[in-house]
């Protein structure tokens, strides 16, 4: 039994199971937003036509010979509806390879020879129409049996060029579409010319309506992968578009902090590099107690400015080598609320303000400006406090030498739970300890 026997024993069935998974394919991808309306349209009824070729030409075998009223209905409303459908999935087959051309291959409108594909289908269709009257391609004898009319020629040879016009226009854009669904659509074009020949000599096969519903589901699977390629694609492309815009803002925000914490100490010749120093200090401490990279980050420039608010502190009172009046004292405790005022204006990072505006808050409550105590207080302003006093301890100020550091240990220890949080006291101390911070 060679492979056409076994085909037409078995195509009632194949048809049977073609048709339910056009059934089933037919609503996939018809939200998808990466595909042009037409596109997805066009597939959806290219799948439906072809489910409904498939249970046409299924019943036109079933009814073939059925010489009761009900077989005489069936066999010829079947076997119009085998034409007529077929035609429709070329003529659709158009639309949908117009559109590619259009969006894939950039053409400016559809080709000359789809345009005269589709009056070719439209004759075909009047044809079909004429043959039901006058059996030109096809008709039914007294046992209710389908024979070929005498121009049953004319109705492979339409098809036949309209698949050559298709397939001229897929070899010549073949170039400028996804590889994948040009070969797709090369194979959809040439298949069932195969079909039909052998169709011809092969009488009472369906080779050419199942291979086109075939190549459709084909069609469906590869334009489906090619639009999730595509979404994919398009996803990574908007998150490397989206890391460069989080890099370059957070390259932006970290060059103002820099230009920031210069114009700060410009002001004040005694605490040159502070501002840098607290930084480092305060990222070090975040990261030993198991902070977050992005955390880390996060700290690094909010100490790097926690003393911005300076700038609206008069250059006569931070320089000032005495000792500060009360009234000084209290210009000088503004500087917080100065700098949160400040800061708090830079919306993509607002752990700026924070640390700006806590970081002379004490962990007992007498710090100021809020006099906030214990977990009141920002985790990272209780970082920034730690660092920001042990810079201040370790570096010459206008009114004393820096301190030695066996009397900056003794104080950063007797500053647990009462300046400072003891948790970030003691991972200061750890790291002067193991030498890491000197």
């Amino acid at each position: 039994m060679d492979i056409l026997e076994i085909l037409g024993e078995y195509q009632l069935d194949l048809m049977l199971v073609l048709c339910g998974i056009c059934i089933a394919i037919s609503f996939s991808g018809l939200w998808t937003k990466k595909v042009s309306h037409i596109r997805k349209i066009s597939l959806f009824v290219m799948s439906i036509s072809s489910a409904i070729l498939l249970m046409a030409d299924r019943c036109s075998h079933l009814f073939r010979g059925d010489v009761s009223r009900l077989g005489f209905i069936m066999t010829r409303t079947c076997n119009f509806l085998v034409y007529t459908i077929t035609l429709l999935i070329l003529a659709v087959f158009n639309v949908y390879l117009s559109d590619l051309c259009i969006y894939e291959a950039k053409l400016e409108s559809m080709p000359r020879r789809i345009k005269a594909a589709n009056c070719l289908a439209a004759i075909d269709e009047l044809l079909i129409i004429i043959t039901q009257f006058t059996g030109f391609y096809y008709y039914f004898d007294s046992n209710n049996l389908y024979q070929r009319g005498v121009g049953f020629c004319v109705s492979y040879i339409i098809p036949l060029v309209i698949w050559i016009m298709q397939f001229s226009v897929i070899v010549q854009y073949y170039s400028k579409l996804d590889k994948h669904l040009g070969r797709t659509l090369i194979v959809f074009t040439v298949f069932p010319v195969v079909a039909s020949i052998v169709q011809v000599y092969a009488y009472g096969l369906s080779l050419t309506s199942i291979t086109i519903v075939i190549l459709i589901v084909a069609l469906r699977v590869i334009d489906l992968d090619n639009t999730n390629r595509v979404i994919n694609e398009a996803d990574k492309n908007e998150k490397e578009r989206l890391k460069k815009e989080q890099t370059y803002m957070r390259n932006m925000i970290e060059e103002t902090a820099y230009a920031l914490a210069e114009a700060i100490e410009a002001k004040d010749k005694y605490t040159r590099g502070h501002s840098l120093r607290v930084a480092k200090y305060s990222e070090m401490i975040a990261r030993k107690a198991g902070k977050s990279e992005q955390e880390c980050n996060n700290i690094y420039l909010a100490a790097l400015l926690h003393d911005v608010g300076k700038i609206g502190i008069p250059e006569y009172i931070i320089n000032k080598e005495s000792k500060l009046t009360d009234e000084e004292f209290d210009i000088i405790k503004t500087h917080p609320v100065i700098g949160n005022q400040i800061l708090q204006k830079i919306s993509q990072n607002k752990s700026l303000s924070v640390g700006a505006h806590y970081h002379h808050e004490r962990y007992d409550g007498k710090g100021y400006p809020e006099g906030k105590k214990g977990e009141e207080i920002p985790e990272i302003a209780r970082i920034i406090a730690v660092a920001d006093a042990f810079d201040a301890m370790t570096s010459k100020r206008s009114y004393r030498d820096s301190l030695p550091m066996d009397v900056v240990i003794a104080e950063v220890e007797k500053g647990k739970g009462t300046q400072f949080d003891p948790q970030f006291a003691a991972v200061l101390l750890e790291l002067l300890d193991k030498g890491l911070i000197y």
